[in-house]
């Protein structure tokens, strides 16, 4: 899904019916087929305040997601467009439109809140777009941000401490973006002219006080400081005049006004090159299929009257691709072995070091697409079918030897079958003849190329096979003493015991080889995956000293501002953070 010409135009991806939500399959295929990572950028806001205007300029058309004209909500559910990045060719830009809140036309207002807290599991980026200032009234329609801790769980068991729970936020919450539109102030402060940003963050600042009305005011902006990692702030002008705005998506550039055009030129430069690709935690790269995942699983818990859970979803996913890796891996390890293996090998060692390659090529699949295998269930499970793939390529070669070896002295020793049925050897002299004879086709079969390993103990059973007969020829040969009968008796008999004691020293030396290459597979298994886990522990490291700074930022910015009891929370919450990564110990075991 690279191309455009996939997506002309957004479709539903969260149909809003009789305020059930419910997924749309046709967006799930369109995603199914996103192999790229995916920038997700979801925007909500109330109705008629221009985020869909928004939307179709990022998705570089003038229009698409429906504008709507009238006071009444337009867009229902959460509508998607899945266009190329226009910046980052190997990235695909996931648009998510949602429909307005505050639709006084519902009758289950719980139902903006599932919308809000959906389009913030889903974002890498998240666009709040409002009317005007930031003042008391926009903060208190922003009262959604202060229930997703009523809405979202990060863990499927969670601490019970609040603090830790907003570290776990900030893990997988989207980057926060607030688009004033019709912003009618000078960006001042103390006469000092200032930017977007910092308008936002002086929004922010909490009032100092113990009384419900503080605490009303402070909890909104409380939530945006802790929850999401990075905040940015975009103002706009009017685009045009009132009359004019009705048919906004109908108007060119030169119609509008030129701040305005400015501003949005700027929102999409910034979106284009700052947003992430949506990333969960550990560092996993959301493409399109594991985001239909996500869709799916967080949907399945609202409809079930569950609360979404970033780590169930996660778990979810990771049960879904670790047994794809798994398929994916023996698909490899099959191929390679089907180009590679000529059965019968020469020897058994051949045998097991083309396993050994192709099996450390399919651990190596397994673990580029595998994550969170928790207990390495999955990489049991592969190191299991590989096992059995060994031991069935043994049993083939086995076969495929016996088959061939059979074959050869069947071609090799039938003319001497013949000439033994019509008595040839049958006459004095005729014993040395006969052994003479076999010595010599002995020699031609053992001098033919990729017998495999049952070479000597086929032909070993071919012989005892003959050995009525030739003892027969023996027995009757005139020319031979009974002395010279029995020293050839023992002969016969001392050959035959070497031959076999020779057979038992190479079953118990391939039995060894076998014992050898298990371990040998176990500890491949044991090298990649220490390999992963260490790179994964690099990541995980980095992330939580994202958090860590972040906290260390907003704990500095509280302590400015005079608030003692938050910040010594706050630092509760970072030490707390530091003693879980020290605590995370490696665990690398697979029975």
């Amino acid at each position: 899904m690279a191309s455009e010409t996939h997506m002309p135009g957004p479709v539903c991806l969260v149909e809003n019916v009789k305020e059930q939500l419910t997924v749309n399959q046709e967006a799930l295929k369109i995603l199914s087929a996103i192999t790229q990572p995916v920038v997700v950028v979801a925007i909500v806001g109330l109705y008629r305040t221009g985020k869909s205007y928004l939307m179709n300029k990022l998705a570089g058309k003038e229009k698409g997601f429906s504008l709507g004209s009238t006071v009444q909500a337009h867009t229902k559910g959460i509508w998607m467009w899945c266009v190329p990045h226009p910046k980052k060719p190997n990235q695909t830009l996931v648009l998510l439109d949602t429909e307005g809140l505050g639709d006084v036309e519902k009758s289950d207002l719980q139902n903006d809140s599932w919308i809000f807290a959906l389009a913030i599991l889903l974002s890498s980026t998240f666009v709040y777009n409002s009317m005007g200032i930031i003042d008391k009234e926009a903060m208190d329609r922003l009262h959604y941000v202060t229930e997703l801790t009523d809405l979202i769980r990060a863990k499927s068991s969670p601490d019970t401490n609040e603090d830790e729970d907003s570290a776990d936020f900030v893990s997988f919450f989207p980057d926060f973006v607030w688009t004033l539109r019709d912003f009618c102030l000078e960006l001042e402060l103390d006469g000092q002219t200032i930017s977007a940003d910092a308008y936002l963050e002086n929004s922010l600042k909490l009032k100092q006080g113990t009384s419900q009305k503080e605490k009303n005011f402070n909890l909104p902006r409380l939530c945006i400081r802790k929850f999401f990692p990075e905040k940015k702030c975009f103002v706009f002008n009017r685009p045009s005049h009132q009359k004019k705005l009705a048919k906004l998506e109908m108007l060119h550039d030169d119609e509008l006004d030129s701040e305005f055009v400015q501003q949005v030129t700027e929102f999409c430069s910034y979106i284009f090159s700052s947003s992430k690709i949506k990333t969960l935690p550990g560092g996993i790269e959301v493409n399109g299929p594991r985001l239909e995942t996500l869709v799916l699983t967080y949907l399945s818990a609202i409809s079930s009257g569950d609360l979404p859970c970033m780590e169930n979803a996660v778990l979810a996913l990771a049960q879904i691709e670790n047994s794809a890796a798994v398929q994916k891996a023996l698909a490899h390890y099959d191929q390679q072995m089907g180009q590679k293996v000529q059965l019968p090998t020469d020897n058994l060692q051949e045998l097991l070091e083309l396993h050994r390659a192709c099996e450390r090529e399919a651990i190596e699949i397994f673990i580029k697409h595998s994550f969170k295998d928790v207990d390495q269930i999955f990489q049991k499970e592969l190191a299991a079918q590989l096992e059995k793939k060994r031991d069935d390529f043994y049993k083939q070669n086995m076969k495929a030897s016996s088959d061939r070896c059979s074959a050869l002295l069947q071609d090799i020793f039938s003319p001497l079958e013949e000439e033994v049925k019509q008595g040839v050897y049958s006459k004095p002299g005729g014993y040395r003849l006969l052994i003479q004879k076999v010595e010599d086709l002995k020699k031609k079969y053992q001098e033919e190329p990729r017998k495999g390993i049952q070479a000597e103990e086929v032909l070993q059973k071919y012989l005892q096979s003959k050995e009525d007969v030739t003892n027969a020829i023996l027995q009757t040969d005139q020319t031979l003493t009974e002395k010279e009968r029995q020293i050839e008796v023992e002969r016969v008999k001392a050959e035959s015991a070497r031959a076999t004691a020779k057979m038992l020293e190479d079953m118990n030396r391939e039995k060894e080889q076998m014992m050898q290459e298990k371990e040998k597979s176990y500890q491949e298994h044991i090298k990649q995956l220490t390999e992963k886990m260490d790179t994964d522990r690099v990541k995980m490291m980095q992330e939580n000293e994202r958090i860590i700074a972040l906290k260390l930022q907003e704990q500095e910015q509280l302590l400015r501002e005079g608030f003692q009891n938050e910040s010594r929370r706050l630092q509760n919450e970072i030490q707390n953070l530091r003693t879980s990564a020290n605590r995370r110990k490696k665990r690398c075991v697979i029975n």
